[in-house]
């Protein structure tokens, strides 16, 4: 099958990219390279016989450069919450307005479409609602899990807006156009090939400053490090998208809530125990009590849907989580430090 994968020079984007090449199917990426990092993965697919378009997914006459694919798989997105309150037009443009592009080209060449959304389209006050309370000051135990029917009305990040934004436009063009389609929100994503960066998420963060002993803090939520999440890892997810792919014909035009759900979640202090364990590296963790506009507090999937749907579920713990991306992040450290 031949796939066109957008934001393909990304953290997830690049690792589904040398998955399904691997796996024979003929691959190609479209990123633009603004994203410190993206030439060092540019360099992976190279090596792979993977073709990169440098190109601007929010322009649409610069699609027309591109060929036919059978399926493209929308990963390109800015994806930093907190970025995207300030840089408003930037977000919109990459996240909206490209898959807006892309659900064109897909109409105009017949192609599928599976969409990584995000679990950020739900509500910060139905999320913080779960916990109630400012101050998490024990380490949250599995209440609610969020699934496909969750309520998702209610302020959510310009970020968030703009992937239930881009799913809306999915399902409508679906129905306008018969175009075929599964979308995936996705809870957070870690493992090789994520860079220790804040902007790639806060799992991959944690273990590069453990690995360099650099400072950390603990934020909101009284500062105690008691938030959780559950953490999917990038292998677990490669597999779905595969078996996905296999079964497309049969099923499409889903939605899927997709995460580490029981199986892989932490809170930061858990995380920070794992980090020390691993590393041999013992920080001194600081405390920022204020809470941003954004935080939320608990984040759990509920992966039975889409487990019924395709048997898969994720196979990776936390502690594999960390431990996969610290040994990618301790082998390329040298390289790693050209970038950041």
């Amino acid at each position: 099958m031949k796939i066109l994968i957008t934001g393909g020079c990304g953290f997830v984007g690049t690792n589904i990219a040398l998955f399904l090449s691997r796996k024979k199917h003929k691959v190609q990426s479209l990123d633009n390279l603004s994203r410190k990092g993206s030439r060092y993965n540019l360099n992976l697919l190279k090596k792979n016989n993977i073709k990169n378009y440098n190109l601007d997914i929010s322009k649409a006459n610069s699609l027309k450069k591109l060929p036919k694919y059978n399926l493209i798989i929308d990963c390109c997105a800015e994806a930093a919450v907190e970025v995207s309150k300030k840089q408003i037009d930037r977000v919109v443009n990459t996240n909206l307005i490209g898959t807006i592009n892309i659900l064109k080209k897909a109409k105009k060449d017949n192609s599928k479409i599976i969409f990584l959304s995000s679990s950020r389209v739900y509500p910060i006050n139905l999320l913080n609602k779960i916990v109630k309370s400012k101050k998490i000051k024990k380490t949250l135990t599995i209440k609610k899990k969020i699934n496909e029917s969750t309520d998702i009305q209610g302020a959510k990040s310009i970020y968030g807006l703009t992937k239930l934004a881009s799913e809306m436009f999915i399902e409508e063009f679906s129905y306008a156009f018969g175009i075929k389609y599964l979308i995936n929100r996705c809870g957070v994503i870690s493992g090789p090939l994520q860079f220790g960066k804040q902007d790639q998420g806060f799992v991959s963060l944690w273990i590069w400053n453990h690995i360099n002993k650099k400072n950390l803090n603990y934020i909101g939520y009284g500062a105690h490090g008691n938030q959780i999440r559950d953490v999917l890892h990038i292998n677990d997810l490669c597999n779905l998208i595969l078996i996905q792919i296999k079964k497309f014909n049969q099923i499409n035009n889903k939605l899927f809530t997709v995460g580490g759900s029981k199986k892989s979640y932490t809170s930061l202090k858990n995380l920070t125990f794992i980090c020390e364990k691993i590393t041999k590296n013992k920080l001194k963790i600081g405390k920022k009590t204020k809470t941003s506009i954004y935080d939320i507090p608990y984040y759990i999937t509920n992966n039975n849907y889409v487990s019924k749907i395709y048997k898969w579920k994720p196979k990776k713990s936390i502690y594999d989580v960390i431990k996969d991306t610290y040994i990618w992040l301790s082998n390329n450290k040298k390289i790693l430090k050209k970038y950041f």
